[in-house]
């Protein structure tokens, strides 16, 4: 249903940018047999009609709450607000003014080195949360370590190893 809409969007508004988040399942917390089948078909999909793919992963949002929130038993909410959050940065320039705000365009041109390679990874820093209502003074050091801290990543993925074709802080 999802890639359904995604073509049909394609169709009527081949000129606009086309931005996704895509949850793909983990084996892990997996709750039905199909959401693998469905993830591995709905891939061509998004590499055909997605200019910018933001890839999260079930298993990193429930290791995020676990790990870092110190949340023993998360619930969907939870994991809808760490999905939300991210969302909201992401987007953050399009909402309000500003000299150095981008686009959803200008991210593309900077980050998509191909155009079939429109997959991202998105981590987030400072984690915090829903509840948490303490405030505290984060270095730049600090951010920029977290940003990258595989633990802080809505993927679950150790990229200590692997290379970063194109980076972005927004």
């Amino acid at each position: 249903m999802g890639t359904l809409l995604i073509s049909k969007i394609r169709e009527e508004f081949p000129d606009r940018m086309m931005a996704t988040f895509s949850v793909v399942p983990s084996p892990g917390n997996s709750d039905t047999v199909v959401e693998p089948y469905n993830a591995t078909l709905s891939v061509h999909q998004l590499v055909e009609n997605s200019d910018e793919t933001f890839c999260i992963d079930n298993q990193a949002l429930y290791d995020i709450c676990m790990r870092t929130l110190k949340l023993s038993n998360p619930s969907y909410g939870d994991l809808n607000h760490l999905v939300s959050v991210v969302m909201s940065g992401i987007t953050t320039c399009l909402r309000f003014p500003g000299q150095l705000n981008s686009d959803l365009r200008k991210l593309a041109v900077n980050m998509v080195p191909f155009p079939r390679l429109h997959f991202f990874m998105v981590g987030f820093a400072p984690l915090t949360s829903r509840g948490a209502h303490s405030f505290r003074a984060v270095s730049v050091p600090e951010l920029t370590q977290q940003m990258f801290d595989p633990k802080n990543m809505m993927a679950a993925s150790d990229f200590r190893n692997g290379r970063y074709l194109t980076c972005s802080a927004i």
